[in-house]
């Protein structure tokens, strides 16, 4: 991460806020704030360290939960004062176990990132299922029976989408969507391609369509 400390504006408290942004969804998932250490140990570490003004302390994100942010980059405003940082967080961003700080509407929109980022709890889910195989658990069953049998249930799935797209019926087509999406996901677990992957080939196709 190129980034300079010293070329950022610290305010006179020795504190810069930082606004923490899903680097996949681009949901914003809290504000915080960072003093030249704090930065400095995330540079380093590769994961969010703040500094809290009520315990007036440095503190790790997700060192007792669990849920910590990897940082893939590190962005400041035109006047240097303010923080951008994407990551990749390994849990929730709030305290309440909602994935976004920003869970409370004022106003709200029909559709949201959040709306989006059950694929991501999904991958997460089935990866854990594949390590840990639960007995009865449907996910475990496909592992356990191997590759031709997650191919042949997203092929069986796909054919139950067209069906339902045939037969003009939104509800059907839904549910047999989210089968498909499932089994998808279970596939690309087993063949250890991240799900970010396919995005990041949907994103180049767009810009090179753009």
């Amino acid at each position: 991460m190129n980034i300079d400390v010293d070329e950022i504006k610290f305010a006179e408290n020795g504190l810069v806020p930082a606004i923490i942004q899903d680097a996949q969804t681009l949901e914003v998932l809290t504000l915080a704030y960072m003093n030249k250490e704090s930065l400095e140990k995330t540079l380093a570490t590769g994961e969010t360290w703040f500094f809290s003004r009520s315990r007036q302390e440095l503190w790790h994100k997700g060192e007792t939960s669990g849920n910590t942010q990897a940082v893939e980059e590190i962005k400041y405003d035109c006047d240097q004062d303010a923080l951008l940082v994407l990551v990749t967080p390994k849990g929730p961003a709030c305290h309440t176990g909602a994935v976004s700080c920003f869970s409370q509407g004022v106003t709200e929109r029909k559709t949201s990132l959040q709306d989006y980022h059950i694929l991501q709890t999904l991958e997460k889910v089935i990866q854990q299922r594949q390590q840990e195989r639960p007995e009865g658990a449907y996910t475990t069953y496909l592992f356990e029976k191997g590759v031709d049998k997650i191919l042949k249930k997203v092929g069986e799935e796909a054919a139950e989408v067209i069906i339902a797209a045939k037969n003009r019926s939104h509800e059907e087509l839904k549910w047999e969507a989210a089968d498909l999406l499932y089994h998808l996901q279970v596939l690309l677990v087993e063949q250890d391609l991240p799900f970010t992957e396919v995005l990041k080939t949907l994103e180049g196709r767009h810009k090179d369509r753009s």
